[in-house]
């Protein structure tokens, strides 16, 4: 082993030596004719977030891209260090924390070209002759988003705009392969029909998609007649989910409180989901800021007052945030992974969907038993105004309630 001139120390300490990225961050600064001034905050803030090696690579990464002929602006840096794909890379994802934490760059556009390219999946995946037609739609959809944007009012988001062409690919699917059509215009009730049938409990949201994308046909003489114009959806509006019994909650209960081996972030998922309602989306955003140690209370999304926590809830609470003080992090929310120890955003949708996978019932059960008890035993405007939900959404849950007193044979 040879041993490092400067200090001393044989190779395999110097690697993992914490002054390495700091040093780096002097010979580049060495080397640059004219070397920014964030240039120190920026080896100073992957220093804290990776490990040594990761930290030196990515100030190497940042030399090769500040000693090129391109331009240096945050931007201009941050457009370039994004590798293409799908993932912007490690390093394009430190330069984004740095640079827009500190006010010296915009956000990249990344969740919008992922969002792009699944919507480009699902038009490829049409067949070709129907293809063009499901094009437009979307393009007319888009330009929709855009000007709801600017006007201030509210889009759709990427998840619907993809539903909706998942829908219309299904659709192009069975004419093609079940009914023999290869055009739109071909198209009539019955085939709709046929085409719902195959999936009822979608019955009423995929009807909505074909609705909307045949009355837009119409504009451009697609087709002549919409065949959706006499279709109705044939199901009662009120709540049809899944809930858990009484001897479930307490055994989910009795899990998420008592059992050591269970995940932190499972046992906070799904104790705020069973006594709190709380949503995936509440607690998936859910920060250090929103938590008030004094009071045991925490702030759940849009809702308009803190939410006190039980002693129960609050143990699970303080398991979690001991579960993030091992990581060394700045990341502002409750709940930290892997991927997002070394940034500021929150945990992916998908970790989210699958937290809850060890106790084998998923999110929205649980917490839809939560706001069917809730609504059943108290009045749903309070309900509403608890958890700032529209009181319309509340009364879904009262759809299989009759109140005591009103049935035949409990008349006097």
């Amino acid at each position: 082993m040879r041993r490092h001139a400067g200090l001393g120390l044989c190779s395999a300490c110097w690697q993992k030596h914490p002054g390495r990225p700091f040093i780096r961050g002097e010979h580049l600064r060495d080397q640059l004719t004219n070397p920014p001034t964030w240039l120190d905050d920026f080896v100073g803030h992957v220093a804290a977030r990776f490990c040594v090696s990761r930290a030196c690579g990515l100030i190497t990464s940042l030399g090769r891209l500040l000693q090129d002929e391109h331009p240096n602006s945050p931007q201009a840096l941050l457009e370039r260090s994004r590798r293409p794909g799908r993932s912007m890379g490690t390093f394009a994802r430190a330069l984004e924390d740095f640079f827009t934490h500190r006010g010296l760059a915009l956000p990249t556009d990344q969740a919008e070209r992922l969002a792009a390219g699944r919507r480009k999946r699902r038009i490829d995946a049409v067949p070709g002759p129907l293809r063009t037609a499901v094009a437009a739609f979307d393009a007319s959809r888009m330009r929709a988003q855009d000007r709801a944007r600017r006007a201030g009012t509210r889009p759709r988001s990427n998840h619907t705009l993809e539903t909706a062409l998942s829908i219309l690919r299904d659709l192009a699917r069975f004419l093609t392969e079940h009914r023999g059509k290869d055009d739109w215009a071909l198209t009539d009730v019955h085939d709709i029909e046929a085409f719902l049938a195959t999936s009822p409990k979608a019955r009423k949201r995929r009807l909505v998609v074909l609705r909307q994308f045949f009355r837009f046909a119409r504009s451009p003489h697609i087709v002549l007649i919409d065949p959706t114009r006499t279709l109705i959806v044939k199901e009662r509006n009120g709540f049809r989910g899944r809930t858990l019994t009484l001897d479930q909650q307490r055994e989910l209960f009795r899990r998420w409180t008592t059992d050591d081996q269970v995940h932190p972030h499972e046992a906070l998922l799904g104790i705020l989901a069973l006594l709190h309602g709380a949503s995936s989306t509440q607690v998936r955003t859910l920060k250090i800021t929103d938590i008030d140690a004094a009071a045991q209370t925490v702030r759940l999304g849009k809702r308009p007052h803190p939410v006190p926590l039980d002693p129960a809830s609050w143990t699970v609470l303080e398991r979690c945030l001991d579960h993030r003080a091992k990581w060394p992090t700045t990341n502002p929310h409750v709940m930290v992974t892997k991927g997002t120890k070394a940034g500021r955003s929150p945990a992916s949708t998908a970790y989210f969907s699958h937290a809850l996978d060890d106790c084998g019932y998923p999110p929205r059960m649980i917490r839809s038993t939560r706001l069917v008890d809730l609504v059943n035993t108290m009045d749903p405007k309070l309900v509403a105004a608890a958890f700032g939900m529209d009181p319309q959404a509340t009364l879904i849950y009262l759809a299989d309630h009759i109140a005591p007193g009103r049935l035949p044979d409990q008349h006097p």
